[in-house]
């Protein structure tokens, strides 16, 4: 069966679905597998790179299986070929017509955004890996932005305090943040509304803020706030937020718009030449006068949106997303062939529709169809 790694069509996306490497160990595994001209280009991986391994460049890629970082056009869903598979990260929430188009032509729908949050599936969790890559270069944005050190130094000219970073959101872009800007010298300080993300916080350098508003959840992960924890967490940070050099935010939700965790008064609270880094600006941003892609200032505090970090480090973030693919592909078939488990959480749960059916109970309300759950085939079918 072939495999289609596809040219992104995302302005500003420098990422791609699979490396060489990552080819090559496909081919190995017996799967066919073309590459649209073009591909990795932006990532530093040649056409001739994939053709070295086993690849086989085309204009117009068309395979039983088409892998993609970002979700694809209407129209590029339109090339693609009736009852094939789909990975990327889809959103579908976000993207219910191209949903609604690709379930037309009985096209079997995975995303990577709904990957259950298990240890078995770590390996393949692309969220978290770049994610990684997200909170690594909201840092170093923050660094660059900051028209003042990041460390201690004491010269002949003077002595010269660390720049104050508070990070909200100790997830896994919290963490490479916290890590990064420490290593870059700053004081660095995090805050999080699960009471478990203190460890994690002080393991990677920070002081933990508690403001004694939590939202601790099943598993590890943070509820919904009410409005009225939001309004008291939001008073209660005020205070750190005024004392912060850079304010770091990396609370995003997948397929989801991301909370709002400062407001405009919050910003104009911190002092002049301040910095907001938003790390969530593709999902509508943590900050209220947040614009993806722009910086925005406002009372001397200049407001940073990231848009897609990721593709800043077009090349590591296509490493790990494609060994992440690698991973997530070997429950989808093996030896050249699709012959998925659907007995398996992690195959359920990261596939949002197949044979015309939406199987993804959020996206089938988004949609106004009916949901099909997917069961388990018997032993004797």
């Amino acid at each position: 069966m072939k495999i289609s790694l596809f040219r992104e069509s995302r302005a500003g996306e420098t990422r791609v679905a699979l490396t060489p490497d990552a080819v090559k160990a496909l081919v190995s595994d017996g799967w066919s597998v073309e590459v649209q001209r073009g591909a990795g280009t932006l990532a530093h991986f040649s056409d001739d790179a994939y053709s070295q391994v086993g690849a086989t460049i085309v204009d117009t890629p068309a395979g039983d299986v088409n892998l993609r970082v970002n979700a694809p056009t209407l129209e590029e869903v339109g090339q693609l070929p009736e009852g094939s598979t789909h990975l990327s990260f889809l959103s579908p929430l976000l993207a219910s017509e191209v949903v609604r188009a690709m379930n037309e032509r009985r096209i079997t729908i995975l995303s990577f955004d709904l990957l259950p949050r298990i240890s078995r599936a770590q390996y393949m969790d692309a969220l978290s890996s770049q994610a990684t890559v997200s909170g690594y270069r909201a840092a170093l944005a923050g660094a660059t932005h900051f028209d003042r050190f990041f460390p201690l130094l004491t010269t002949a000219a003077g002595t010269i305090r660390p720049a104050k970073v508070l990070v909200m959101g100790v997830g896994v872009a919290g963490l490479q943040a916290i890590a990064t800007a420490k290593r870059l010298g700053a004081k660095v300080r995090a805050y999080d509304v699960r009471s478990a993300a203190k460890e994690e916080a002080e393991s990677a350098g920070a002081v933990f803020v508690k403001l004694g508003v939590t939202a601790d959840a099943a598993g590890g992960y943070a509820r919904e706030l009410t409005d009225e924890e939001r309004a008291a967490q939001q008073t209660a940070l005020l205070g750190e937020v005024a004392n912060a050099d850079i304010v770091i935010t990396t609370a995003a939700v997948p397929g989801r718009k991301s909370p709002i965790l400062l407001s405009t008064a919050m910003v104009e609270a911190m002092g002049e030449g301040s910095l907001v880094i938003d790390m969530a600006a593709d999902g509508g941003g943590n900050c209220e006068l947040t614009v993806a892609g722009q910086i925005v200032e406002h009372h001397g505090v200049r407001v940073v949106g990231l848009a897609n970090p990721p593709a800043q480090m077009g090349a590591s973030a296509s490493f790990m997303y494609a060994n992440n693919v690698l991973k997530l592909l070997a429950l989808f078939g093996a030896k050249g062939e699709l012959k998925p488990d659907w007995s398996d959480e992690v195959v359920v749960g990261v596939t949002v529709a197949r044979n015309g059916e939406v199987n993804h109970a959020p996206t089938a309300e988004a949609l106004g169809v009916e949901r099909v759950a997917i069961s388990a085939p018997k032993e004797n079918e």
